[in-house]
């Protein structure tokens, strides 16, 4: 509370950006130590977290007020006009402080409570165990086995503790692959079909240098490989584009002779700084000792596959290409599209896809294992590993199946989920899209294939709401190390069993549940199929949704129909309950029948109502419209027309009455 100097403004104007008529809302600001509040004029409440907030500009006053823009993680964008110049100042400063947190102990996560007890928060954080997802998989068998080589993160820090590795690769081989890749990210299991006894595996790029080979890491993909009985071949698919690799390939050819060069240059050219020569040593020395891909010839029976996907600078120009697109006010269709296309984020999501679709066709066609790597292995890798596991695997479409998912291929492996989404004050040069683009590719995946997701779109985007929220642990810090560190499972909430308590509104209405363990999907990604997402990017600009969401209509026909068919039910009842009562009454009136014997004239009268009914009961046996065969009302028609039992007194009658 340190940092809020004002609590509250009165007479604020909210802006609708995309109004032709600058359209605004008149309301009270409010300023609280997690969020920012603003109710305007009809009591309607729009809450933003700090942690959303992405930055806060004061723009020049003008003579409505002093305009106060606020552009957020999760693609928000508020823009106020605060009367006084100087209320629009303090909170401006504010917000800077509360949006930029400079540890992890002053995040939302560490303050928020939703009432429950440690036990039910603990049940919480046990909803998902990944050990139990490896044994639904098959893991461990005769080929694959837990290593506990990492069970202290003695070999890699930014790995989990169990890790699944071939049977037949030994510690020592573990040890010594850790050591030529980057990072110390060695092979590890991703993903086990056990239909095609074929794995999917991941690691980081390997440590070539000059000395670029490993015997150790041949070893382990060579177990890799023999783990598959099913084929004799595996892929290794660096997801880096070709390009950048052999430009590195081709520096790295000439790196002694320009270390030489460099090396006379210092001692004999006076003219030349000898720290700015240093500087430039030391980065030769890092590119020498550095990062590569595999040689081919030192690998037998592996087949290499680069996929061409850009790192994470590029994504993140082209997300701020593609905001500056979707800001602007007025565009004409051309424009529009040619400002998309000139983002290249489309091109970038294809090319995640693409990757992910090779994965899938290596196992499912070819039955080849496949292993994954970028350059540290915890981004692209993330992307393409974990989609490839939701082609081949209907498990991970179901709304506890993605939870799954996201904690093994991103919590556990290690993606930057701070440094990438900027929970705290660090380099801003870390911050990257890349889980924000494997949610769009789920998402194009749900446009394809409507009825194999058991979730919607609201479920992406509210899982895409809570990685920058830093409302719950699951996604601070950036590897499992770290997390048990700050002792999150004791300190914070878990977000699954809350998007299980609502997963009603995440349902998708056309989902089937019939497909099968292994059903796969084969996407197409010519270019047509690829489109905006607009409830992503235009979340909280409601003018600019349509008037009626077609999710939204099927289910809310879905709830009529539920509601019939509890009717249906509940006339179903009544109608039984109507016959027992019938039942019963013949039965009692058959016990009364010998006490009261009939009066010679009513049972002649009888006689005739009962001869008169027959018609009648006849005739309505089939209904206008209907058959026979086939009538609906059949059952209801003759319920009806059922004639009153012929022995009646008048005593019962009255007997009758009186009950």
């Amino acid at each position: 509370m340190e940092h809020i100097r004002t609590t509250k403004v009165e007479q604020v104007k909210l802006l609708d950006r995309f109004s032709t008529s600058n359209k605004s809302l008149t309301g009270t600001l409010y300023l609280t130590a997690t969020h920012l509040l603003f109710i305007d004029s009809h009591q309607k409440e729009t809450w933003i977290l700090h942690h959303h907030i992405a930055s806060v500009e004061k723009l020049a006053l003008t003579t409505s007020g002093c305009p106060l823009v606020i552009q957020c993680k999760n693609f928000r964008i508020v823009h106020f006009i605060v009367p006084r110049e100087r209320d629009c100042h303090d909170i401006y400063n504010s917000l800077l402080q509360l949006s930029k947190q400079a540890k992890y102990e002053d995040l939302y996560a560490f303050s928020y409570n939703p009432k429950q007890n440690d036990s039910e928060r603990l049940r919480g954080w046990q909803l998902i165990d990944l050990a139990e997802e490896y044994k639904r998989m098959g893991v461990p068998n005769s080929n694959w086995q837990l290593s506990d080589a990492n069970r202290e993160y003695k070999i890699c820090e930014t790995y989990p503790r169990e890790l699944y590795v071939p049977r037949i690769a030994s510690k020592p081989i573990i040890v010594g692959s850790s050591k030529f890749r980057s990072k110390g990210r060695f092979p590890v299991l991703s993903y086990y079909h056990h239909n095609k006894e074929a794995a999917i595996c991941r690691c980081s790029q390997p440590l070539s240098g000059f000395s670029a080979r490993c015997l150790e890491d041949e070893h382990l993909l060579q177990a890799i490989s023999k783990a598959n009985p099913a084929n004799h071949y595996m892929y290794v698919v660096d997801t880096r584009p070709k390009h950048r690799v052999q430009s590195w390939w081709a520096t790295q050819k000439d790196i002694g002779r320009i270390i030489v060069r460099i090396s006379s240059k210092i001692w004999n050219d006076e003219k030349i700084r000898e720290s700015d020569e240093k500087k430039r040593l030391n980065a030769m020395a890092n590119r020498a000792a550095g990062k590569g891909y595999e040689n081919e010839d030192n690998y037998s029976n592996i087949r290499f596959q680069f996929v061409g996907i850009e790192n994470i600078h590029v994504m993140r120009s082209s997300l701020q290409k593609l905001l500056e697109v979707n800001g602007t006010k007025g565009l004409s269709v051309s424009d529009f599209y040619s400002g998309l296309e000139s983002s290249g984020w489309l091109r970038h999501i294809k090319a995640v896809m693409d990757a992910a679709i090779f994965l899938a066709k290596a196992i499912m066609v070819e039955n080849a294992s496949v292993l994954v790597h970028c350059s540290d292995g915890w981004d692209r890798t993330s992307q393409v590993c974990s989609l490839g596991s939701l082609l081949l695997d209907s498990y991970y479409r179901t709304i506890k199946g993605f939870m799954v998912l996201i904690e093994k291929d991103w919590i556990s492996f290690g993606h930057k989920f701070s440094e990438r989404c900027g929970h705290l004050d660090g380099d801003p040069k870390e911050v990257s899209p890349v889980f924000t683009q494997f949610l769009e590719c789920v998402w194009h995946l749900t446009e394809q294939f409507p009825q194999d997701f058991e979730f919607n779109e609201a479920f992406l985007l509210q899982i895409h709401e809570h990685i920058h929220s830093c409302q719950f642990g699951n996604f601070l810090g950036n590897c499992q190390k770290e997390r048990e560190e700050l002792k999150l499972k004791e300190k914070t909430y878990s977000l699954w069993p809350f998007l299980l308590d609502d997963q009603t509104k995440y349902l998708n209405p056309l989902y089937s549940s019939k497909s099968q363990k292994f059903a796969v999907l084969e996407p197409n990604t010519v270019s047509f199929n690829f489109k905006f997402w607009r409830n992503m990017y235009h979340q909280f600009d409601r003018t600019l949704h349509p008037r009626e969401s077609v999710c939204n209509i099927i289910m809310n026909m879905n709830e009529q129909n539920k509601q019939l068919e509890k009717d249906i039910k509940d006339l179903e009842s009544k109608i039984n309950k109507r016959k027992s009562e019938q039942i019963d009454g013949v039965l009692t009136k058959e016990l009364l029948h010998p006490v009261h014997p009939e009066s010679p004239i009513l049972k002649t009268s009888l006689c005739f109502k009962e001869q008169t009914l027959l018609p009648v009961h006849d005739t309505l046996r089939t209904i206008e419209g209907s058959n026979p065969v086939d009538n609906r009302y059949s059952e209801y028609a003759e319920e009806f027309s059922k004639s009153e039992p012929a022995v009646v007194s008048l005593e019962y009658g009255v007997a009758r009455m009186t009950c």
